[in-house]
């Protein structure tokens, strides 16, 4: 079955964070002078940690259905861009795009297939760069040099690993199939060539407290990253974490304690930091728990509640 491209359309106002971070939103419009949004894209790609390459079921925690826009069997790329294209303009007015190769492990292809499908994207007269997720195990020297060129033609490239801890034994636990030695070497070249990058943190993950994510972004502020996201773990059906879960051996983390968490992280990260994503939530119909996963508006505003009650006991 091949499935159009899902983009929510909220009714819920804009949380303005403004006064105290920077957002990739703010950012992007201040640079470009409009609003400019990214269309999540699925390229069909797969990984290595479930092909058997590396390993075969994927992290406990993954099921592509909690962030893909498309399910597995996507339309192609161009489709994936109008649909997209036609739903913000409605939204939000916006005119210019990034092109967000989300699901999956986005550079775990032929060097020869990867700059095909980044070409046709930014061959679209208002796709201005790309944002590309990936495993930091799987971006080679050349498809790092390829990003740089687009970088220098003018394009908006950030490149997004997924670390999600800084800790090889939470890592191992999780059946990640890397460590932290990988992401260093990648974020290391990446920024030598100039590559702005975005890192992916998990709060929640099992075995880990306070001290994990803070230790966690503290190793990722001494490697050096452009821009952070935040994502609480999600138990979603048909993942080794789901059966955890409902044997009583995983227990999620509360919202206050997530929110609480957040704010302390951001007020650990320098003020020039560009977050592009303070949340995250799963579809209702594979969404086990934590249940308030569901509720992005009450957690942004919660965060920016929180965030400004420690500013101003701060002053």
């Amino acid at each position: 079955m091949t499935s159009m491209p899902v983009i929510a359309v909220s009714k819920h106002p804009a949380v303005d964070f403004s006064h105290h971070i920077r957002t990739l939103g703010q950012d992007l419009l201040q640079r470009y002078g409009e609003r400019v949004h990214k269309i999540a894209i699925d390229a069909g790609m797969t990984c290595p940690n479930r092909d058997g390459s590396i390993g075969i079921g994927g992290c406990s925690f993954c099921n592509v259905g909690s962030f893909s826009p498309n399910g597995r069997k996507p339309n192609d790329l161009a489709r994936q861009i109008e649909s997209g294209r036609q739903v913000l303009r409605k939204r939000t007015g916006a005119r210019k795009y990034l092109a967000y190769f989300q699901a999956y492990t986005n550079t775990y292809a032929s060097y020869q297939q990867l700059q095909q499908l980044y070409d046709q994207a930014l061959n679209e007269p208002d796709v201005i760069g790309l944002a590309v997720g990936t495993r930091p195990d799987c971006v080679s020297d050349d498809v790092i040099e390829l990003l740089a060129q687009y970088q220098a033609q003018g394009h908006e490239i950030w490149l997004e690993l997924g670390l999600q801890s800084a800790f090889d034994e939470t890592l191992q636990r999780v059946n990640r199939g890397h460590g932290l030695a990988e992401y260093q070497r990648t974020v290391v070249k990446a920024r030598q060539r100039g590559l702005k990058v975005c890192t992916h943190l998990i709060l929640g993950l099992p075995g880990e407290t306070d001290r994990h994510y803070r230790e966690s972004l503290a190793r990722v502020l001494e490697l050096g990253t452009d821009g952070l996201k935040f994502h609480p773990l999600h138990v979603v059906k048909g993942t080794q974490l789901a059966r955890e879960w409902l044997r009583g051996d995983y227990q999620p983390l509360s919202r206050d304690s997530y929110v609480r968490n957040i704010v302390d992280l951001i007020q650990q990260a320098p003020d020039d930091m560009i977050y592009h994503r303070l949340t995250g939530t799963a579809s209702p119909d594979i969404l086990l728990a934590p249940q308030w996963c569901s509720e992005k508006w009450r957690v942004l505003n919660s965060i920016s509640q929180t965030l400004n009650a420690a500013v101003a006991a701060s002053r």
